[in-house]
């Protein structure tokens, strides 16, 4: 059994567009804990971002179910859901042969957590360390369809092409759509896009004029104005799902004219739960078990645009937020310690 560390590289924001890196220590493992190495952590350009730049609501907890994230929206916090790694170290409750094992945790960025194995999904051995990093992503992409049932024979839009747009984009091209169309302004997202199945890409500017009657709306680009785009597609009893979060920015939308005689079904999507309708069958490990599948069959490593280390996190963070990088998906990586 090894001997474990003493300490963890931990990442906290501590104002708006302010990080530091703490180094924290670690008490031994409780009889059921485990201490996991970590290998990548993934960084959400959505809802991280909103917690770098102070606009999240400070009156909600940061996640409802994940235990690393149930304080509320203030400084100092830390934040990220994306965690990869190697088990070192294990409490005197649990099997020697849990050491070695690679696995997934909903865990705020560190070099090391403590957590129970509860809180673990293990790594399946056809799966690489940098694509696992995506089960959060691809989770909220089957989510997504779920919520929005496409059809055989639908028009669907997605707008927005992010990581957990593109990765929607992937899934809903497997379905016998009528046509796939994205919106998306960024040019190496619109390829992306046409490589994951989408029939047709459309500028934002655009979308208005070259798309009409869609059955079927994603949300995913997390601009409140995209909300107009999606009612300007619609046609009568059109879906639109809402699967951006917005945080504390206001998100206005237009429901005169057109959008309320047309009976216009608004559906807000948040990965967190099961869609109710669903529950009588499905539960979260049958969703990750499906996700862990459309990782294997959408290679979502082709979407790996930034591969830093952990203390570079300062200058990651402020490309971001001022789009300088070029950036699809931006990993963390963690050196040996």
């Amino acid at each position: 059994m090894s001997a474990g560390i003493a300490s963890t590289t931990q990442l906290w924001f501590t104002a708006p567009k302010q990080i530091e890196l703490r180094k924290v220590s670690l008490p031994a493992p409780t009889a059921n804990q485990v201490l996991v190495k970590t290998l990548y952590s993934a960084i959400s350009a959505g809802t991280e971002l909103l917690a770098y730049r102070g606009q999240l609501p400070a009156d909600m907890a940061l996640d409802s179910t994940l235990e690393s994230l149930q304080q509320h929206a203030s400084y100092p916090m830390q934040y990220g859901y994306a965690c990869v790694g190697e088990i070192v170290n294990v409490g005197s409750g649990l099997d020697a042969d849990w050491i070695g094992r690679q696995v997934f945790s909903f865990q705020p960025h560190a070099s090391h957590f403590l957590t129970d194995t509860q809180n673990l999904q293990l790594v399946p051995d056809d799966i690489s360390a940098r694509a696992a990093a995506f089960l959060p992503n691809t989770e909220t992409a089957v989510n997504l369809v779920h919520d929005g049932a496409p059809v055989m024979g639908e028009r669907v839009v997605v707008l927005g092409q992010g990581v957990v747009g593109l990765l929607l984009t992937a899934l809903l091209a497997k379905h016998p759509l009528a046509e796939l169309i994205v919106v998306e302004g960024r040019a190496e997202r619109q390829a992306l896009a046409k490589q994951l199945g989408a029939h047709r890409v459309v500028h934002p500017d655009e979308a208005a004029a070259q798309i009409s009657d869609a059955d079927l709306i994603y949300e995913v680009s997390g601009q409140p104005a995209a909300l107009d785009t999606a009612v300007a597609v619609s046609g009568y009893s059109s879906r639109i799902v809402i699967g951006s979060w917005y945080g504390n920015k206001e998100a206005s939308i237009n429901l005169g004219g057109a959008a309320h005689r047309n009976r216009l079904q608004l559906i807000t999507s948040q990965v967190s739960t099961v869609a109710p309708a669903l529950t009588g069958r499905w539960d979260k490990q049958r969703r990750f078990e499906l996700a862990w599948q459309m990782i294997r069959e959408c290679d979502p490593q082709r979407l790996i645009s930034h591969v830093e280390p952990i203390q570079d996190a300062g200058s990651v963070y402020q490309q971001l937020d001022e789009e300088k990088l070029s950036v699809v998906q931006a990993l963390f990586e963690y050196p040996d310690s």
